[in-house]
């Protein structure tokens, strides 16, 4: 394993900034923690998804403030360099400033560097109110799975013009309350290129296309376990690999070249 210093936010913004373009993968306990990092996996989301994959719901809205807080703890054990990211879950965050800084705080306790919570607008006030009090956040913007209910299902988000203007308004001004990283579900190609390139942050898409900073799946998904037909945006990268290392070293090297995603073969 090549060594590599402990990634901070600074490093990744430096990163953004002269083009380097971020690997992210879920990941949920030490052991996988060590792989990622190994592989030079450049952050660790401890996703909410978990409780699709790992629990086995049909939805992420019954993961609890609790399980995110153990699975968040055995992520950090496991890592030594890759930043770490941890899902604030549907319910955590949704009742005040108060509340979402509270659990925040107790992720940052368990090992996250950085929290991630969904939505738009009025979310704002909860991300300035959480980075005034010391703690990154990263914003996420698109299909947010938290509000499957009220999007209808597994939608792409931004088709027209009224929505890609809302999320554009969106995302700016979670910027301006201080979001220092922002990730883009199923939104089309085009939309999340232009936002990228207008944002100061780094923007980490999954399903949005090959023209964010950095690209984000989740691990199961990428090591082809997904039971049934996976979404398209994935890529099988067991597929040819001799093993999972190899496996996980290819995503990310195709992440930094711009090889994932294929927008003639992925994009919406």
């Amino acid at each position: 394993m090549d060594a590599r210093k402990p990634l901070t936010l600074h490093r990744l913004r430096e990163m953004h900034a002269v083009g380097i373009k971020l690997a992210m993968l879920t990941c949920y306990d030490a052991l996988f923690a060590r792989l990622l990092d190994g592989a030079g996996v450049d952050v660790l989301l401890v996703g909410d998804s978990l409780g699709m994959v790992l629990q086995g719901h049909t939805t992420t809205l019954s993961v609890s403030m609790q399980e995110m807080i153990y699975h968040t703890a055995c992520v950090a054990r496991g890592n030594q360099t890759a930043w770490i990211i941890a899902d604030m879950p549907f319910g955590s965050y949704q009742e005040s400033s108060e509340q979402a800084t509270r659990n925040a705080v107790r992720l940052v306790q368990a090992g996250a560097q950085m929290v991630k919570l969904e939505g738009g607008g009025w979310t704002a006030p909860l991300i300035r109110s959480m980075v005034d009090r010391g703690i990154p956040v990263c914003a996420h913007l698109g299909f947010t799975p938290q509000s499957v209910h009220a999007l209808g299902g597994y939608r792409v988000q931004g088709r027209d013009g009224a929505s890609a203007h809302m999320l554009r308004r969106q995302a700016t001004d979670l910027v301006e309350a201080g979001a220092g990283m922002l990730v883009l579900e199923m939104v089309p190609a085009v939309l999340a290129r232009e936002l990228t390139s207008e944002l100061p942050i780094p923007v980490i898409g999954i399903g949005a296309g090959a023209g964010c900073s950095g690209q984000v799946l989740v691990l199961h998904d990428m090591l082809g376990l997904t039971p049934g037909e996976p979404p398209r945006f994935v890529r099988n990268f067991m597929a040819g690999s001799a093993d999972l290392e190899s496996a996980l070293r290819q995503y990310v090297a195709d992440v930094r070249a711009g090889r994932f995603p294929d927008d003639n073969l992925h994009a919406f």
